[in-house]
């Protein structure tokens, strides 16, 4: 598995390499930009096996829609290729899905946690055309978790304090996350149209986590606990020279 994600971060640089030599007129191209959009976030959750969840629901979520924004540097270094880096706040988490279990879906359960980072993304930039451009970004991204809350409805909150053994997963209520650093692999696809005025792209991402937000070692209660994140982005860049 490891082996094929490596696989898929060098493909951009083996192009690169192929490409290279092949434009000796292109001239190199600094730009700087501006981005904002909307993220669409999720987390899958795998519980540890053990006699405790053994007849447990697992844990279902659904997207939250929330927001990210920041900046980004580019630098074109040789014809349909490049590089980006981008420092952005993002809002990730999730919502639980309780209509999965038609014992509960009725019952007005409402659980979302919503986790803030700071990201990373050193993205591999590919392209084709001219004033309207294709292209394809793939790359690592590193996450830094500065804040994170959760929201429990009433209904949830007084069935949980009951006393009636749930018959779905609870170890995720009232527990903040514990890794504080996410990375994932990111790849985006979009347009990009060059006007007299700037630059501008539009991009639909997906960040698939390799990390996890909580503890997964035998003795914890998740082996999975990964972000899965959608982004629309529109981002306007300026040329620097």
């Amino acid at each position: 598995m490891v082996n094929r994600y490596l696989l898929l971060l060098l493909l951009p640089f083996i192009f690169g390499s192929f490409m290279y030599g092949q434009n000796k007129d292109f001239k190199p191209e600094w730009n700087i930009g501006v981005g904002f959009g909307p993220t669409f976030s999720s987390v899958d959750f795998q519980s540890v096996p053990n006699s405790e969840n053994a007849n447990k629901m697992r844990i279902s979520t659904k997207n939250q829609m929330q927001y990210h924004g920041g900046i980004a540097i580019r630098y074109i270094s040789e014809k349909n290729i490049g590089i980006i880096a981008e420092l952005n706040y993002s809002q990730e988490g999730w919502k639980q899905n309780f209509s999965k279990n038609d014992a509960f879906a009725n019952l007005g359960f409402e659980h979302s946690h919503q986790l803030n980072y700071f990201e990373l993304p050193v993205l591999t930039h590919i392209y084709f055309g001219n004033k309207v451009r294709f292209f394809f970004n793939l790359g690592p991204k590193i996450g830094f978790l500065i804040s994170d809350s959760e929201k429990i409805n009433d209904k949830l909150e007084n069935y949980l304090a009951s006393g009636v053994s749930p018959s779905f997963e609870t170890n995720q209520y009232y527990r903040m996350a514990e890794n504080k650093i996410d990375y994932a692999l990111m790849a985006g696809l979009g347009l990009e149209f060059r006007t007299g005025i700037g630059n501008f792209a539009l991009e639909g991402r997906y960040s698939f986590g390799l990390g996890d937000i909580y503890k997964s070692s035998k003795a914890d209660y998740f082996s999975r606990s990964a972000n899965r994140v959608i982004y629309g982005k529109l981002t306007y860049y300026v040329k620097l020279f």
